[in-house]
C-alpha cells in the first residue's frame, strides 16, 4: 500500500477496495487452506447431525430430559481438560499428524455409533462414552487445525479466514440439526452416523494433503517440550491476548440469556416450544449474516477497538431484548447480538493467531476452547440463578448492562488494547 493511499484512508481502515460479502481471497490464494476449510465445513455439518441424533437416541431409550442433558456434560469435561493438553500436544508434534489422528478417531467413533445402531445395541452408557471420546478427539483436533491457518495464509487474510470459519460453524449449527432430524426420521440413527463418518473423509483428505506442520520454535527453545503452565505464564504476560479472553467472558458469562428462553417464550410472548426455537435460532441467524456480509472486516486494523465495540453492542442488544415484549422485535435484537458476536470472534481469533508466536499457538488455542466451551455454560448458570432470585427481566437486562459496564472498565484498565494495530501486532 502506498503512502498516499495510507494517508487518505480513515483512521483504523486500510485503503482496500470496499467489499460487502465475505472475502473469499483465502480460498482462492491457498489450495491447502481451501481443502482445510472445505473439509472442516463438511465434517462440522456431519458432527452437528450426529449430536442431534445422539440426543434423540438417548431420549428414545430413557424418556428422560435429564439423561439428554447429561450428554452435554459428557462432552464438556473432556473439552475443557483435553482442550488445554491438546494445545500443548499441538505445540510439540507435527500438527498435520495430530490433525490426521484426531480426525480419524472422530470418523471411527461415528462408525462405532452406526454399527451399534445397525446391530440394535441401544445402550445409554455406550452413547455417553462415545460422546466423551468425540469431545476428546475434537479438543485435540481444534488447536492443531486452527494453529495451522497462520502458516497457510498471510496475516492480512486472517480476518477473512476467521469470518469464513464463522460461516462454517453457524451454518452447521443451523443446518446440521435440521438435516439430522430428517435423516433420523426417514432412515434411522445409523444413517445419520454413517453420513457423519463419510463426511469426515473430507477432513482426512485435507489433512493428508497438507505439508508437515512442526511448530516453529524460537532460537534456543528446547525441542519436544510444551508445558500447559508455560502457555498460561505466557498468557499472563501478554495483556492484549488476555483481553481477548476477558472481553469474551464479559459477553458469554454476564449476558448470555439462552437458559431463560423457554421461560421467556411462555411468560413474555405467550408462546410454546416453537417460540423457544425461534429465540434460540435468532442469534445464530445474526451470526451467519455477520459472516456472510463480512467483507468490510478486512479493512479494519484497530482490532482491539473493534472487539470492545462489538462486545458492547452485544450487551446493549441483549439489554434491549430484555425490555421488549414483541416477539419479532426481540428476535431482531437477538440477531443483532449474534452479528456483534461474529465481529468480536473474527477479531479475537485474528489477534490470537497474529500476535502469538507459532510455538505457543496450540496452547493458546486450547485456552480458547476452554473459554468458548465453559463461558456460555457459566452464563447459563448465572442467568438461571439470577432469574430465580429476581425475575427473567432483571437477569436479561441486568446482564446486558453488566456486560457493557465490565467491558468499559476493562478498556479503562488496559488502554493499549484499544490502540492495537493489526499492521504491527503486539501480544
Amino acid at each position: 500500500m502506498s503512502a498516499a493511499s495510507a494517508t487518505s484512508s480513515p483512521p483504523g481502515i486500510s485503503g482496500k477496495k470496499p467489499r460487502v460479502l465475505a472475502d473469499l481471497t483465502p480460498l482462492r490464494t491457498s489450495l491447502d487452506y481451501r481443502r482445510l476449510w472445505i473439509g472442516h465445513t463438511v465434517s462440522w455439518l456431519g458432527q452437528a447431525m450426529t449430536a442431534l441424533a445422539v440426543s434423540l437416541q438417548v431420549y428414545e431409550i430413557t424418556r428422560s430430559s435429564f439423561s439428554v442433558g447429561l450428554v452435554g456434560l459428557c462432552a464438556l469435561v473432556p473439552l475443557v481438560v483435553f482442550g488445554l493438553y491438546g494445545g500443548a500436544i499441538a505445540d510439540t508434534v507435527d500438527r498435520r499428524k495430530l490433525g490426521l489422528a484426531s480426525s480419524a478417531g472422530l470418523c471411527l467413533l461415528s462408525v462405532v455409533l452406526a454399527g451399534a445402531a445397525l446391530a440394535g445395541f441401544h445402550r445409554v452408557w455406550l452413547l455417553y462414552t462415545i460422546v466423551a471420546l468425540q469431545a476428546m478427539c475434537a479438543a485435540l483436533n481444534s488447536p492443531a487445525r486452527t494453529s495451522m491457518v497462520p502458516r497457510l495464509l498471510p496475516p492480512e487474510q486472517l480476518p477473512a479466514a476467521n469470518a469464513l470459519h464463522t460461516v462454517t460453524t453457524t451454518s452447521g449449527m443451523m443446518l446440521g440439526p435440521m438435516l439430522g432430524g430428517l435423516v433420523v426420521g426417514y432412515w434411522g440413527y445409523q444413517a445419520a452416523y454413517l453420513i457423519d463418518a463419510v463426511a469426515f473423509t473430507a477432513a482426512l483428505y485435507a489433512m493428508w494433503r497438507l505439508p508437515s506442520m512442526l511448530p516453529i520454535r524460537a532460537e534456543g527453545a528446547p525441542a519436544g517440550r510444551a508445558s500447559v503452565l508455560d502457555g498460561l505464564r505466557f498468557l499472563a504476560t501478554r495483556p492484549n491476548i488476555r483481553m481477548t479472553f476477558f472481553t469474551d467472558m464479559c459477553a458469554m458469562v454476564l449476558a448470555h440469556p439462552r437458559a431463560l428462553f423457554p421461560a421467556i417464550a411462555v411468560v413474555w410472548f405467550g408462546g410454546d416450544a416453537k417460540t423457544t426455537g425461534l429465540l434460540v435460532a435468532a442469534p445464530a441467524v445474526g451470526a451467519l449474516l455477520g459472516g456472510v456480509f463480512s467483507g468490510w472486516l478486512g479493512r479494519i486494523r484497530r482490532h482491539g477497538l473493534a472487539i470492545l465495540l462489538a462486545v458492547a453492542a452485544w450487551g446493549t442488544a441483549i439489554a434491549v431484548f430484555g425490555l421488549t415484549r414483541n416477539l419479532w422485535l426481540g428476535m431482531f435484537f437477538l440477531a443483532v447480538a449474534g452479528c456483534a458476536d461474529t465481529i468480536s470472534m473474527v477479531f479475537r481469533s485474528t489477534m490470537l493467531q497474529a500476535a502469538t508466536p507459532d510455538e505457543m499457538r496450540g496452547r493458546l488455542q486450547g485456552v480458547f476452547i476452554v473459554v468458548v466451551a465453559g463461558g456460555p455454560r457459566l452464563g447459563d448458570f448465572l442467568a438461571g440463578s439470577v432469574a430465580d432470585l429476581t425475575s427473567p427481566q432483571v437477569a436479561v437486562v441486568g446482564g446486558g448492562v453488566a456486560c457493557v459496564v465490565a467491558v468499559g472498565l476493562l478498556a479503562l484498565k488496559w488502554r493499549n488494547f484499544a490502540r492495537y494495530d493489526a499492521r504491527s501486532p503486539q501480544a
